[in-house]
């Protein structure tokens, strides 16, 4: 009897976590004019000075966003090497309550770390096309998770 009630309390438990992912995801803002095309992925087995886990997968992506686009809130797990080929875009990070802003032109490149959530804008008068590399991605895996508009960055 003991352990029946101790297999529904768990069960339960599990039910409450799963509806709280499927709210989490229900609620995150999708990206609007963005085209994402995968280039390349390959599982690092080696042990070389970049510290990269062994059995993670590494992807490379090249990502177009319309004039007036944006990436939708997002993060990556593994973080993103980020190379602007063409355009401008403003990556408005959500860090802690403070909402930090930046803008990139070609040229110019950044990163994103691992679960940090931001959103990329189109602020330009072209495309922008990027050029992006996920570390630490997970074998079979998104590079990319949709988030939540956290509430920091009014307007965006």
């Amino acid at each position: 009897m003991r352990d029946q009630k101790l297999t529904q309390t768990i069960f339960a438990m599990a039910i409450v976590a799963l509806a709280g992912v499927a709210v989490i995801r229900a609620h995150a803002t999708p990206p609007l004019g963005l085209m994402n095309i995968p280039l390349a992925r390959g599982t690092n087995d080696s042990h070389g000075t970049i510290p990269l886990q062994v059995g993670t997968d590494v992807a490379m992506a090249q990502i177009t966003v319309d004039v007036g686009g944006s990436s939708g809130w997002h993060s990556h797990p593994g973080g993103a090497i980020v190379v602007v080929k063409q355009g401008s875009l403003t990556v408005y990070r959500s860090i802690g309550s403070q909402c930090e802003i930046e803008t990139y032109t070609a040229g110019e490149a950044f990163i994103e770390r691992p679960g940090e959530v931001d959103q990329v804008i189109n602020t330009g008068t072209i495309p922008y096309i990027l050029f992006v590399t996920f570390p630490h991605v997970p074998q079979g895996d998104s590079a990319r998770t949709d988030e939540p508009d956290p509430g920091t960055c009014r307007g965006v």
